[in-house]
């Protein structure tokens, strides 16, 4: 397929970027709504968190499903399926009787959800030329980032209303009129008849930097997305309300839109190992602010500095994934979404009972430890990738 201008492409991207605001708030409206549910259902915060942890798995996945339906389907019209089929799930959990209903319907929306992300990596891989691919990549990201904020704020201001269920309501509502209405709009870019899935699956096995790639996502995930769900119920139990925690946690939103516009600065000055290292450092550094302090100060800076880490790690591993085996994009994107949302169900699901005793200073610590070798083996092996690619 001819790939166009970034330029002509700004109006497609923006369809693009609906869809992923409106799964990244569905996906963040949890974390500051957890302790309500679990006082509105009779739960604890443990058995809630099930609910998290569920999502974020049938988030990774089904990756490689969409991904693979994406090929067959069209990249479009597998992105409008899901943001209207998620309408049924989605209005489950908004009305869950009980804490099984609410598990079922949050699991299904994140199964459902997860579309949108092979789907538009893929789109952006396929049309986007290299030069520009970062560009676009970080702006998906700083979209990402603000929905991110206004689903964290608006979820806890909710949760403190006592209309959780609102939260759930919303996006789900809009994701299906946007799926039904104005996707329509978009084209559904050409598709290379090639190799099948399993012929391309073989390409990216056979490329060790691509089964890195996906590994590094693995534990960025859990590192990134799992710790931070609990950075709101560390608050609450702080003696924090939901809506003050929400605001402060939605930080990490608004950081994550600020820090993406430096990594737009820089990216072409820099190596992409140092975007790694910095990325990974911010991370380290975010989770032991979090680790040394569960206040309005400690938690801010957690949020703030994880948001430049999320920033700068993963638009640069995004963009690896896009470029490690070209003849075999889609697969390998779709394995490296799936990774990163598999390590956050793992994370939220080992940090639970932690949290469950309130133990959130080791939890934030674990979280930093884990961050230090991350950051040293992808700013390694990106050195060396690179290194590999110019000789």
């Amino acid at each position: 397929m001819e790939e166009v201008g970034y330029a002509e492409l700004k109006g497609r991207l923006r369809l693009l970027r609906a869809a992923a605001f409106l799964s990244t708030f569905d996906r963040f409206a949890a974390a500051p709504m957890l302790v309500t549910i679990a006082a509105s259902l009779g739960a604890s915060l443990e058995e809630v968190a099930w609910a998290a942890s569920l999502y974020y798995l049938l988030y990774g996945a089904m990756q490689p499903v969409w991904g693979t339906l994406s090929d067959k389907l069209g990249r479009v019209r597998v992105i409008r399926l899901s943001l209207v089929a998620v309408l049924v799930p989605g209005l489950v959990s908004a009305f869950a009787p009980n804490l099984t209903a609410l598990v079922v319907g949050r699991a299904l929306s994140g199964g459902l959800f997860a579309a949108i992300i092979p789907a538009s990596l893929v789109y952006i891989g396929d049309t986007v030329p290299i030069n520009a691919r970062q560009r676009a990549l970080a702006d998906q990201l700083a979209t990402s980032a603000v929905a991110t904020a206004l689903a964290t704020a608006a979820a806890g201001l909710a949760a403190y209303l006592g209309y959780w269920r609102v939260a759930f309501a919303a996006p789900v509502l809009v994701s299906a009129a946007l799926g039904l209405f104005l996707l329509s709009r978009l084209p559904e870019p050409e598709r290379e008849v090639g190799a099948g899935p399993l012929a391309r699956l073989g390409l990216a096995v056979r490329k060790p930097w691509a089964g890195l790639v996906v590994g590094l996502a693995l534990v960025e995930g859990g590192v990134i997305l799992g710790f931070l769900t609990y950075l709101a119920p560390a608050l609450e139990y702080a003696g924090y309300s939901a809506a003050v925690s929400g605001l402060v946690v939605g930080l990490f939103g608004v950081a994550t839109l600020g820090w993406t516009r430096l990594v737009r600065g820089v990216s072409e000055r820099f190596g992409k190992h140092i975007l790694l290292l910095a990325g990974g450092g911010l991370l380290a550094l975010g989770y032991a602010a979090g680790a040394a302090g569960q206040n309005l100060v400690g938690i801010s800076l957690a949020a703030c500095l994880v948001g430049g880490g999320f920033a700068f790690m993963h638009s640069t591993l995004q963009t690896w994934a896009t470029e490690v085996v070209p003849e075999a994009r889609a697969t390998v994107i779709s394995f490296f979404a799936a990774a990163l949302f598999v390590g956050s169900a793992i994370a939220t699901f080992a940090a639970a009972p932690l949290a469950e005793a309130g133990s959130f200073g080791t939890l934030f610590a674990l979280a930093a430890l884990v961050a230090v070798p991350l950051t040293l083996s992808a700013g390694f092996a990106r050195l060396r990738y690179d290194a590999r690619e110019k000789s």
